[in-house]
């Protein structure tokens, strides 16, 4: 039976109520005008039928959910850098009231016109600089990049899984290393090849990475890019493949394993509502699993009933902190030792990964 999107929502915030952050300075001390005007900046198309796509999700629930209190509006395919500086101020001047900038390379832009506009509130994807009207968020998505590699190390044949990566920043890097752990759960000896495509939404070059993978033998894809491109690939050459951000299935049915997606309409319904009763204040937000936050859904008829039992397992210790994905020893691929034996990775940690984990081949593009 299927859950109306509102309904659900509701279920998923009467559960995070307690998580909401408390005791930082207040923004504003009354209820906004209404109708409140709230924006919304994508590095990516609406149509990606990825990031971009989820994030407008979640705009479209708020929508729903407050009806006439609130006028939402998108700008797609907003580069990373000064134009994004330039659409944020326009949305700013506007009267938007509620701003969100949800790609990770708008950091700079949007901490230089939040100081420009102390009335606005404004929330960050991914990012970690905040200020008095400044918030950020973000998903754990590494929780599902995990779960995506327990299923790739029991359905790889070859023993080499592959990656898209986008740009290699901590998050991309944390998101790699999950999947190859998850993998070594099941095959330690398991191989992890990368190829990266510098941008987050380029299907031509997402195409090219994905074929160049197979063809150095990767025969289980995986990617931390905006578009269904990778999975198309992998179907169009026989080989299998995840969808990330949102539920990619319907793109390549024959290759996908399941998809790792996010749902970013619970903390977008409870950031307005804060807003519209004047309680919002700034927080660094980081959900997951525990949150419903990241899943892995439509996991493939062919994936054996253990491994299905085994995400199962995985999903419940996640939301009652019984299980963990991080935790040592962990090495490097140049063999160096970063979490001891039996040591817990915390958040200050997995927000600094720079490496590969062992089993990932390659150098980390500009590191040592």
């Amino acid at each position: 039976m299927t859950i109306d999107l509102e309904k659900r929502t509701m279920l998923k915030l009467a559960a995070l109520s307690a998580i909401a952050g408390a005791g930082a300075p207040v923004l504003a001390a009354a209820p906004a005008k209404l109708p409140l005007k709230v924006a919304y900046a994508y590095v990516g198309p609406v149509g990606d039928g990825g990031y971009s796509y989820q994030h407008d999700q979640g705009r479209q629930a708020v929508q729903k959910k407050f009806g006439d209190k609130v006028v939402t509006s998108f700008v797609e395919n907003v580069p990373e850098g000064s134009d994004a500086e330039r659409v944020f101020r326009d949305m700013a001047n506007q009267g938007n009231k509620v701003i969100f900038a949800t790609s990770f390379g708008y950091m700079d832009a949007i901490v230089k016109v939040a100081r420009d506009f102390p009335d606005v509130v404004f929330e960050h994807a991914t990012g970690y600089k905040t200020a008095k009207n400044l918030s950020t968020y973000d998903c754990r998505t590494y929780e599902g990049a995990y779960m995506a590699g327990v299923i790739a190390g029991k359905m790889s044949k070859t023993g080499v899984i592959g990656v898209v990566g986008s740009v290699p920043i901590p998050e991309v890097l944390r998101n790699i290393d999950s999947f190859t752990l998850g993998a070594q759960s099941i095959n330690p000896a398991i191989k992890t090849k990368v190829v990266w495509v510098n941008d987050w939404h380029n299907p031509p070059k997402e195409t090219e990475a994905a074929t160049a993978l197979i063809n150095g033998g990767a025969d289980v894809l995986f990617q931390n890019t905006d578009s269904p491109a990778v999975l198309k690939t992998a179907e169009q050459m026989g080989k299998r493949a995840f969808g990330w951000d949102s539920d990619m299935t319907k793109y390549g049915p024959k290759a996908s394993l399941g998809s790792a997606v996010e749902d970013w309409a619970p903390y977008y319904i409870q950031t307005i509502q804060a807003v519209l009763d004047g309680t919002w204040h700034s927080t660094a937000t980081w959900w997951g699993v525990k949150e419903d936050a990241i899943d892995m859904v439509s996991i493939a008829a062919d994936v054996p009933a253990d491994t299905k039992d085994r995400i199962k397992q995985i999903k419940s210790g996640l939301k009652d902190g019984t299980f963990t994905i991080w935790k040592g020893p962990v090495t490097t691929n140049a063999g160096k030792l970063v979490l001891a034996k039996g040591a817990t990775a915390d958040d200050k940690f997995l927000r600094g990964i720079t490496f590969y984990v062992k089993g990932v081949e390659g150098k980390v593009p500009g590191g040592n």
